[in-house]
């Protein structure tokens, strides 16, 4: 039987149903899966066929329901109880357990933390899988057997990719495609850096029951997870790491998670996501977590914000000085000019080529340059935001504003085009009062370090490009 309580007293629901998982043989490592769940009535059924599909099933799994106003609790409840599963003459058992917790100020950290109480003495492995995460069928029995080959690993994450929309519409197929190469290229970085995970992400992550425990006793904290980040999965990883830990990527081990489908909401996501990476990079103490700027998992983050920033850089000084140069008569077409787009074009290729499952839209994607270029500029917006909020020292929630975002509210993923427009104009009116020797002497040095630069960073791109993927596919 289920036990319900009264949702307006925010009581949690919870399945009564035990015994089943208890009986389980106790000769193999146990795994406890939880499921932090927020207004996700769309997703959950899948999710939770997809777990109890598995060739390897959790042994037990809660979902933990919180500050949700759909039906996601209702949908979950069916699959409550006691589950039995054949798999090659092998019959595993599992149990669901869901619980709605209500208001929770925590959000996810809270959901996450409560999950691990409910959980944490009794099982070796935690299997934290999003609300949205569809997880492939052999994905837990491969996150077991890479973590079970190494004691020194203390989580290990599935490569992600996003998971295709049904929507239509032309906005929603472009996002949706460039967060997929987007999820590759990160996802061949770590695979080709031995496998070193530098975030073990929420979406489905395996991790010990003994590293989250000895974070909790070397950071003096009550639980794994604490607010402290925008990016809780970070600043756990990172602490793990610090013990000494090993966090990794598996090699074969794959999730389908759902993407942002609108400007808003993806602009919510990346905003946040980048935040809360600038807050672990950048040295000094914020609240009850110091910077760690020189932290190894934090290498690749350096990397993709340094190469932000020139990409920024090369780009904006591209236009500049073309419609400068054009307003002058002074603009000569060199076929040198070509060599970068050909080249971003061949890695974007490679990298779509990369995907498990490619289609032929992520194929387009990359050979047609403008969506790859056009994606470009919406992260460089998002990383420009995010660096702003960080300086500006803005006490914002941006899980808040990640959550208004994907409801179609806020429009605070334009502020980007509008300022770049202002500096625009006034980049324009300061041109055309210049002296002509002025305007020149600009552009005699301005094309010159433009051509450098530019060059330089096609020398990295077309290093990725030819690297060898050593069999891996992202």
């Amino acid at each position: 039987m289920t036990v319900v309580s009264d949702h307006q007293n925010e009581t949690p629901y919870l399945s009564v149903l035990r015994g089943a998982a208890a009986e389980q043989s106790t000769s193999r490592a146990t795994i406890a899966c939880v499921i932090p769940a927020y207004n996700e009535e769309d997703t959950i059924a899948e999710v939770l066929t997809a777990l109890l599909n598995q060739s390897r099933l959790p042994d037990v799994i809660h979902v933990v329901i919180n500050n949700s106003d759909d039906e996601t609790f209702f949908v979950a409840r069916d699959f409550a109880g006691p589950h039995e599963r054949t798999y090659r003459d092998l019959t595993q058992l599992t149990e669901v357990f869901v619980h709605d917790i209500g208001v929770n100020k925590d959000k996810k950290v809270g959901a996450l933390n409560y999950g691990f109480a409910q959980v944490c003495d009794d099982f070796d492995y935690f299997l934290g899988v999003d609300g949205d995460t569809v997880v492939d069928q052999y994905a837990v029995e491969h996150l077991e057997k890479e973590i079970l080959s190494d004691p020194r690993i203390g989580g290990i994450s599935a490569i992600y990719t996003v998971a295709e929309m049904e929507k239509k519409g032309i906005t929603s197929k472009f996002l949706t495609a460039g967060q997929r190469a987007q999820f590759a290229a990160f996802n061949m970085d770590n695979l080709l850096r031995g496998r070193n995970m530098a975030v073990l992400g929420g979406q489905c992550s395996l991790l010990s029951m003994e590293a989250l425990k000895n974070v909790m006793v070397d950071n003096r904290q009550a639980t794994p997870w604490v607010k402290d980040s925008e990016v809780e999965d970070s600043l756990l990883s990172l602490q793990i790491k610090n013990l000494g830990y090993a966090t990794k990527i598996s090699a074969r081990a794959r999730a389908s998670v759902g993407g942002m489908t609108t400007l808003r909401s993806l602009d919510g996501q990346q905003v946040k996501w980048n935040y809360g990476a600038i807050d672990l990079m950048w040295p000094g103490q914020r609240s009850n977590t110091p910077g760690q700027p020189l932290h190894p998992n934090l290498r690749l983050r350096w990397s993709e914000n340094i190469s932000m920033v020139f990409n920024i850089l090369t780009r904006i000084s591209f236009l500049m000085l073309l419609a400068a140069s054009l307003s002058i008569n002074a603009y000569v077409f060199y076929p040198v000019w070509l060599i970068p787009p050909v080249v971003a074009i061949i890695l974007n290729l490679r990298i779509a080529l990369s995907i498990k499952g490619k289609t032929g839209r992520d194929i387009a994607f990359a050979l047609l340059a403008f969506p790859a270029e056009a994606y470009l500029w919406l992260r460089m917006g998002h990383f420009v935001r995010a660096w702003s909020k960080f300086f500006a020292r803005n006490e914002t929630d941006n899980w808040a504003a990640q959550a208004r975002a994907e409801r179609g509210a806020g429009s605070a993923h334009l502020m980007p085009a509008i300022v770049l427009a202002v500096i625009a104009g006034g980049v324009v009116f300061a041109w055309l009062n210049m002296p002509v020797n002025v305007q020149s002497a600009i552009l005699s040095v301005g094309w010159p370090v433009l051509y450098i630069t530019t060059m330089v960073q096609t020398v990295f791109m077309l290093r990725k490009a030819l690297r060898g993927h050593r069999g891996f596919h992202a």
